[in-house]
Order: structure tokens, then C-alpha cells, then sequence
């Protein structure tokens, strides 16, 4: 099946969305801010995935999940748009690569 420049992606039937989560709060460290996160193992986020935060559709920041619990997980901070900043209610969905 061909499809033409600017004619709609048909959707994977079967295919699941990528997993995701809302920051509960955000802990200081002496090394760095811990992202903490209200969804961990049971909504299908694993250690070491790399996540996009995102406020009403348009991206803050990424981070990355270093601890994971079964509704709980924790991450850090790998950067950050310009004058933004990560805050609780961000959407944080993880990275999906697209083929």
C-alpha cells in the first residue's frame, strides 16, 4: 500500500498507546531535582525510558525514570525548554520511536 505526500497515517489497529503519567511533585536534592511521578510499573512505564513533559500540548521538558514502584515512579530532569519549568500536573508520556 503507497500513500501519497500529506495523505493521513492509517492507525495500527491493535496497537497500544504510549504509557503515561502526571507529576505529583518535584523533590530538590543536593544533586539534582527528583521528578516524582503518579503512575509507575502497573501503567506500563519501565527504568530507563526517556519521557516528553508536556502542559496543554506543548512540550517543557524530558526526563528520564530512574525508580520504579507499581504505582509509582521517580525521574530525573535531562532538560528543559527555554524559560520553562517542569511543575506538578505536567503530562509526561514516554519517547516512542516512530518508523
Amino acid at each position: 500500500m503507497a500513500l501519497a505526500v500529506g495523505s493521513p497515517v492509517p492507525e495500527i489497529q491493535g496497537a497500544a498507546a504510549a504509557p503515561t503519567a502526571t507529576i505529583a511533585k518535584i523533590e530538590p536534592t543536593r544533586v539534582a531535582d527528583l521528578v516524582m511521578l503518579n503512575d509507575g510499573f502497573n501503567a506500563g512505564l519501565r527504568q530507563g525510558m526517556i519521557c516528553r513533559v508536556t502542559r496543554q500540548g506543548l512540550e517543557v521538558g524530558d526526563v528520564l525514570i530512574v525508580d520504579i514502584r507499581p504505582a509509582a515512579s521517580a525521574a530525573l530532569i535531562l532538560g528543559v525548554v527555554s524559560k520553562q519549568a517542569l511543575r506538578a500536573g505536567d503530562v509526561v508520556t514516554v519517547k516512542v520511536l516512530k518508523t
